[in-house]
């Protein structure tokens, strides 16, 4: 039998809005890339966020932080 991606049965919504807790590799550190952003959007909320988080951990905050940013279009 091949190889396969995906599931014979299809995900609730799609499965695009995954929380990052069910993420297979969400106990991983962050990548280098959600760190650079994760560290602009701190800076620009005045927050200081540990650097050993992992990828979920910095998934959350980075949804966090993007609806209180002036550059897209939080309250903050």
């Amino acid at each position: 039998m091949a190889d396969t991606l995906g599931s014979p049965n299809a995900e609730p919504d799609g499965g695009f809005e995954r929380d990052p807790e069910d993420w297979v590799t969400g106990d991983e550190p962050m990548t280098a890339a959600q760190r650079s952003y994760l560290d602009t959007l701190a800076r620009e909320a005045g927050e200081e966020i540990p650097a050993d988080i992992t990828k979920a951990e910095a998934s959350e905050h980075i949804d966090r932080l993007q609806k209180k940013s002036k550059r897209l279009g939080g309250d903050s």
